[in-house]
């Protein structure tokens, strides 16, 4: 992980290596490798990263390497006898060394040495009107030393040269694998006060704590890194940091290792939003060649429903963090290839697909957060879910997210939670709810929930027949065509008795879903009286025969009791059910208005 931060900040120059400084260059000295023609090019404002020997540089005999003040670059040609400034000849040495391992600066240490062409670039230079204090650097056919590869490699070996002698390197750094002197105290992380962090900052690496040490080592010893590198890792992270999402009370943290446009992001959002409760999700059409196009594209982030490109070959990090007590907390870590998350992540939508509540499309992709809010107990009127989120699933989040990307399965938790929901928003319906055209139905994303957590469970256990987005006769559970049946009795009495105040949801859903051979007989005898109440005969005979398809799936036995397996599938079976039903009466009432049009 550290290593993987450190490469992060390197690539994204969010700090500089060791050794290096960002600084402006005034004026390059361009030569050519061919000639003695010398040319004067201004620089511009940009700070590039150049050598610097910093408190490397003792006494006043040296200098910083290739980019300095144009007095010790080109002094003044000195006076007979006299000899050049200690610095202007310390410089001069350090490009001769750096020649070895880039040849074009060659010609730099020739120009410096020929007094004719010295005198060219003093001359340049005055014309220029660069000044003794101004930054210069070389050119050399055009291309900046300043930016080349082969010096910076060389520096970097180079200033090992004036180590001090009483900080010898002790330990291996863990992040680089070098010799270092270890930091006794790292600095704090930035970013993480929202989600319990500390406003000055958390540590990433700490040692206050016996249960922190090992092997009768002492503080930093644990865990040696460089103060250079860690550098890098907190640029890295505070970078990170400052624009990650947060979900269920942490931060969602996540990088590359090679840079990609933002619009290009799998897990790039638009703010981490949520749907409120209330709001129905939005449908899409249920088309089979949209489906087929849809499962042939790569497919939609996780967080955010956004289309992912084709990054094969191209490996994602993800780190799950909060702030306790003033420490970094790491609640995930995730590495894998692109390849893999993509074919995982196709995975989770086919797993997800469901039908809406009307029965004409299936439920539109939402965000994680949306979801996961359908794992809280259902509080009507609560105005800070998100509060609730960041308390109740903090620990579930992660393996659930661990499960997505992984395709793994989900935890039992997860199944029992969205019942709950389900239940407590059924049992929670107002006046206004049992008013409505249709019996009330499981929410959408909870049974999307179940689906997932059951289709997920059968293929761990080799189970042949998939559950499909709409109702399935062939699904071998009695379970769930309990809930079939018990949604045909729930739209029977409403066809029946349109304004009843308690339904067959508000009275029988609780006992029915764990007790169902208790109460689907006391359904099916309410259901003959209802069904003479119906005044259309054809519509009653639907429904009957609709009863009649659903008892010939569920066999000739019901069982007593119900374990969390068999709830889920008697929830979704519910659900599914529901939805054909509207559906089919959304076809009936279109059929009837377009004959009333013929007519």
């Amino acid at each position: 992980m550290l290593e993987a931060l450190y490469d992060y900040g390197l690539r994204r120059q969010l700090t500089l290596p060791p050794g290096f400084i960002g600084k402006t260059v005034k004026a390059y000295i361009s030569l050519s490798e061919n000639d003695d023609r010398v040319s004067v090019y201004l620089g511009d404002d940009e700070l590039l990263p150049c050598p610097d020997m910093g408190s490397l540089a003792q006494g006043r005999d040296k200098c910083n390497v290739l980019v300095e003040k144009r007095s010790i670059v080109i002094p003044d040609a000195p006076a007979d006898g006299a000899k050049p400034a200690a610095k202007s000849e310390f410089f001069l040495e350090t490009l001769r060394d750096a020649s070895e391992e880039e040849p074009l600066l060659k010609t730099c240490v020739r120009a410096l040495e020929t007094p004719e062409i010295a005198e060219a670039i003093r001359a340049k230079l005055d014309r220029m009107k660069i000044k003794p204090g101004d930054r210069v650097s070389f050119r050399v056919n055009g291309n900046s030393m300043v930016e080349s590869e082969n010096i910076r490699r060389w520096w970097r070996e180079y200033r090992k040269r004036f180590a001090k002698g009483d900080a010898s390197p002790t330990e291996l750094c863990l992040i680089t694998g070098e010799p270092t002197v270890p930091m006794m105290t790292t600095t704090p992380i930035q970013g993480l006060r929202v989600v319990g962090g500390h406003a000055s900052g958390d540590a990433l690496i700490c040692f206050d704590k016996a249960a922190f040490c090992s092997y009768n080592q002492k503080k930093a010893v644990n865990a040696p890194v460089s103060e250079e590198a860690f550098g890098v890792v907190k640029s890295a992270l505070d970078d990170l940091l400052k624009d990650a999402p947060i979900l269920a009370g942490m931060k969602f943290v996540h990088w590359f290792d090679r840079e990609i446009a933002q619009e290009e992001d799998p897990f790039c959002t638009l703010g981490f939003g949520f749907d409120r409760p209330e709001q129905a999700p939005e449908t899409v059409p249920v088309n089979p060649a949209t489906k087929r196009n849809m499962a042939d594209q790569v497919p939609e982030s996780v967080y955010s429903g956004q289309a992912a490109p084709d990054l094969d070959g191209t490996s994602y990090y993800i780190l799950l963090l909060s702030g306790v007590n003033s420490r970094v907390m790491i609640r995930r870590f995730e590495r894998g290839s692109y390849a893999d998350l993509r074919q995982n992540l196709r995975q989770w939508y086919d797993d997800l697909a469901l039908t809406n509540q009307s029965g004409t499309g299936n439920i539109k992709p939402v965000k994680l957060t949306a979801r996961l809010l359908r794992l809280l107990k259902f509080q009507k009127g609560d105005t800070r879910p998100l509060d609730r989120l960041s308390k109740e699933l903090a620990g579930l989040t992660p393996v659930v997210i661990q499960a997505v990307l992984s395709n793994g399965t989900l935890p039992d938790a997860v199944a029992a939670k969205a019942l709950a929901y389900i239940r407590s928003e059924l049992l929670s319906s107002d006046d206004s709810d049992r008013q409505s055209a249709q019996s009330p139905l499981p929410n959408s994303l909870a049974c999307q929930w179940l689906k997932v957590w059951l289709s997920r469970k059968n293929r761990m256990n080799h189970q042949e027949v998939p559950i499909l987005e709409e109702y399935n006769f062939n699904l071998p559970s009695t379970a769930y065509h309990c809930g079939g049946l018990m949604a045909v009795y729930a739209a029977i009495q409403k066809a029946a008795m349109p304004d009843v105040n308690t339904g067959v949801v508000e009275r029988y859903y609780a006992s029915a879903i764990q007790m169902p051979a208790l109460v689907i007989g006391q359904l099916s005898s309410r259901s003959n009286h209802h069904l003479e109440k119906i005044e259309s005969k054809w519509l009653a005979d639907q429904y009957q025969e609709k009863l009649r398809q659903i008892s010939v799936a569920l066999g000739t036995s019901i069982p007593a009791t119900l374990n969390l397996e068999q709830q889920s599938y008697f929830a979704l079976g519910y659900y599914q059910m529901g939805a054909k039903l509207s559906q089919e009466k959304k076809e009936r009432s279109a059929a009837g208005e377009k004959a009333t049009v013929e007519e």
